[in-house]
């Protein structure tokens, strides 16, 4: 195989070829799991490669890493509206992605690089650059073969990047649509030429229950599978995704249509507990299936298979339950929060406790419609989560003021903590026409702000701080404590900073900025000493919070949420 990729490297120059190798590229090291969906979008083709990668990382060993192919033209997704397309994901190096790689981080226990999110946006100026520097050697540039073979490009890049043993790679939207045919067409001619025992389709599809009928359907994945296999493409493995379990007689129709053995025709119904998904994947032996298809040999389990145990088994036995409430201007779309909900999710099982989430339209405070102490007067903890622009943020700082006032648990993220800055600046330092510049240009008491050095950079995205920054803890503080660390890096999507000129006046008056960038000129964190559990932070924390190891904020939260249900009912 090595040498048949070496003669079409060789025939690329002035012939039909157009196919590139990375400097160290090994054919046959590093593996290929592709994974489509059919039938509809949102079949869950993350949750389920992710959740595949899981367990063969646990019980094998394997070096997993994942790479998600999306269909939009846009160059990442820094300017989606969270109501189209929910959370941006933000990377270590400051990469904006889709939720999607969220779930793989949080899954596979493993922080990932710019290379693992590919746009069809990206993927355009790559050629374009390229074409513009001459790059193509005066050729026409055509979809086939240069778009699809920088796009096989971008994979084995990181196939090299990350040495992993197995690459998994998520293509986005569903089979049939036009904007992901040069994906599946590019993941055609990888599998021919990397060699069939290096290439592992997966293809997952839905099952259909019409509540009319009360029978389960399989026509439309039938059809699916068989535009996939229009294009070139059989599949190793289906996943047939429904409500409830699958029968057998439905199996067996899938398997039929799609040659695709009835032991590899496998069911997934709906379940609470997606951290259950890596262990039933195991029971399921669908690991002895990849591995017998892409000719590897089994390994051992990792000790953190042991604690993936622990905690399916406490999320099953969580005998509380606390309500947060969450504070936002997104929450017809829980999406839009969903590494919040993942890290409330996965650390509360360590409390005995499981979580329930109050939504709360700030706007609806705003305008008056909702009182604050309805919306909040059951409520163990509240959380402000991050957001841009003007629209709910007086319901917001209502929001904190309560919680506050009433020593109800608090955790302000990214734009939730500059709101608490503004209100402790209005109502407790006299300060009352406080603000920031993102919501009134013109204020006059602009405690949150642009930093001069900001101002300078243009462009949407690039005056933003992006990807991890370092922060040093004060100590002593109750951050500091939490994080059981003076130094520390968390990961930021924000534009506006505290104004270093009303710091002193804050703190003065109780506030303490627990938590400073390492010159200290960025505000970090901001605690209340003598209240129950008051933090907020520039950063998102929860972007790096795992299943295995919890956001030490989140502990500290959920834990003080605890301490108040307790109290409320005594």
């Amino acid at each position: 195989m090595q040498e048949k990729l070496k003669e079409i490297a060789k025939k690329t120059e002035g012939s039909e070829f157009y196919t590139s190798f990375p400097r160290g590229y090994k054919p046959g090291k590093t593996k290929y799991i592709i994974t489509t969906g059919s039938v509809i979008s949102g079949v869950g083709k993350g949750t389920f490669s992710s959740c595949l990668g899981s367990m063969l990382r646990m019980y094998h060993g394997l070096n997993i890493t994942p790479l998600k192919f999306e269909c939009y033209v846009n160059y990442d997704a820094g300017t989606l509206n969270p109501y189209r397309h929910g959370e941006v994901f933000v990377l270590d190096d400051g990469t904006e992605t889709d939720l999607d790689l969220g779930t793989y981080e949080r899954m596979l226990n493993k922080s990932l690089t710019k290379n693992s999110f590919v746009t069809m946006g990206r993927v355009f100026k790559t050629i374009i650059d390229k074409e513009r520097k001459g790059d193509y050697l005066g050729r026409d540039v055509e979809f086939i073969p240069h778009i699809t073979g920088e796009i096989k490009s971008f994979v084995r890049k990181l196939a090299v990047e990350s040495k992993a043993d197995i690459l998994m790679i998520e293509i986005g939207g569903t089979v049939g649509e036009i904007q992901n045919s040069l994906y599946l067409e590019a993941m055609r001619e990888l599998a021919y030429e990397e060699g069939r025992q290096n290439a592992c389709f997966i293809n997952v599809t839905y099952i259909l229950q019409p509540g009319s009928l009360g029978e389960q359907k399989s026509k439309a994945a039938q059809l699916g599978i068989k535009a996939l296999m229009s294009v070139g493409i059989q599949p190793d493995i289906i996943i047939c995704r429904s409500e409830k379990p699958i029968t057998e007689k439905i199996k067996e129709k899938i398997s039929i249509y799609s040659n695709v053995p009835v032991s590899r025709t496998i069911g997934f119904h709906d379940t609470r507990n997606i951290y259950k998904f890596p262990l039933t994947l195991k029971e399921k032996e669908i690991d002895k299936a990849v591995l017998e298809i892409l000719s590897l040999k089994p390994g051992k389990s990792v000790p953190e298979l042991k604690k993936w145990k622990e905690l399916v088994e406490k999320i099953d036995k969580a005998e509380k339950e606390i309500t947060i409430g969450m504070a936002g201007k997104y929450t017809n779309v829980h999406d839009s929060y969903i590494s919040i909900l993942k890290a409330l999710e996965h650390t509360a099982p360590y409390y005995n406790a499981s979580i329930k989430i109050k939504w709360i339209e700030a706007e609806e405070i705003e305008k008056g419609r909702v009182s604050v102490k309805d919306a909040l007067k059951d409520i163990d903890a509240l959380i402000v989560p991050g957001g841009f622009g003007k629209r709910g943020t007086e319901g917001k700082i209502e929001c904190i003021k309560y919680a506050r006032e009433n020593n109800v648990p608090f955790l302000g993220l990214c734009f939730g903590f500059q709101m608490a800055v503004i209100e402790y600046a209005r109502n407790m330092c006299g300060i009352k026409e406080a603000n920031s510049t993102e919501v009134e240009p013109e204020c006059k008491e602009n405690v949150i702000d642009f930093l001069p050095e900001q101002k300078k950079i243009e462009g949407l995205g690039g005056n933003m701080r992006l990807g991890s920054y370092p922060a040093v803890l004060k100590k002593g503080s109750l951050v500091c404590g939490l994080y059981n660390n003076e130094k520390i890096d968390e990961r930021h999507r924000h534009r506006y900073e505290v104004n270093n000129k009303y710091v002193e006046q804050l703190e003065k008056k109780g506030l303490v900025f627990s938590g400073r960038s390492p010159k200290g000129n960025l505000m970090e964190f901001l605690e209340l000493p003598g209240h129950r559990f008051f933090i907020g932070t520039q950063a998102h924390p929860c972007f790096k919070s795992r299943p295995s190891s919890p956001s030490p904020v989140f502990s500290g939260l959920i834990k003080a949420a605890l301490e108040h249900s307790q109290k409320k009912s005594t």
